[in-house]
């Protein structure tokens, strides 16, 4: 066996809350790594609607995913749609309500604001109720701890928590994520990974790279 079939939308046997998101997710501004799970005791089916804010094709941000991610229940990715122009006296969106509000409106006020697209890394895990502010790259095998509101980018094998969120610590030595992100095995076929799992389940970097 080779593993679980990652376009199985609900892939754990009487445990319907967790979710493979790819197969789950429509949205063309959302792109999805395959392995990659919500979990939520509603169902995973409604992440795209609870869980992604503020995101509307016309603006042109992006929310990319990697593979194997683990994304708990509650956690929220604040899209660009949120950012309110800050340049003038005033941050209220009075244009989006017309009547004659839209006049003047300078639409380059709010793409000052633009953050560009969010982008998780592989084998991510985002604790319960964590909040990803807009334009937002967290690093392959970084963790976010829950309730963590991330405001910057987050290295590869960082674990971040608080408000705004700050490094508590690396998962690894500097040498050691070096080699774990060279060896990158979440891209490999899954035949691959399946006959190297204790490798990437353990902690013994010279036997993830004697597999590569």
């Amino acid at each position: 066996m080779n593993g679980p079939n990652p376009s199985i939308k609900h892939p754990v046997p009487l445990h319907s809350r967790v979710g493979f998101l790819k197969p789950l997710v429509t949205a063309e501004n959302i792109e999805i790594g395959e392995f990659t799970y919500y979990d939520d005791p509603d169902g995973p089916d409604l992440f795209q609607e609870r869980c992604v804010l503020h995101h509307y094709p016309f603006i042109g941000d992006k929310l990319i995913i990697g593979r194997f991610c683990a994304i708990a229940e509650g956690a929220r990715f604040i899209m660009n749609g949120a950012n309110h122009a800050m340049s003038g006296f005033s941050t209220y969106p009075f244009n989006i309500f017309g009547h004659g509000w839209e006049e003047g409106f300078d639409p380059a006020t709010w793409q000052r604001e633009f953050r560009g697209d969010t982008v998780l890394g592989n084998d991510v895990w985002i604790g319960m109720d964590a909040v990803i502010l807009p334009g937002v790259t967290i690093g392959d095998g970084a963790i976010v701890a829950a309730k963590s509101v991330v405001t910057h980018d987050v290295a590869p094998y960082a674990i971040v928590a608080g408000n705004a969120a700050k490094v508590v610590r690396m998962r690894f030595d500097r040498r050691t994520v070096a080699r774990l992100l060279e060896a990158a095995w979440w891209d490999w076929p899954v035949d691959k990974i399946t006959r190297n799992l204790n490798a990437i389940r353990g902690a013994d970097i010279d036997a993830l790279e004697a597999a590569v």
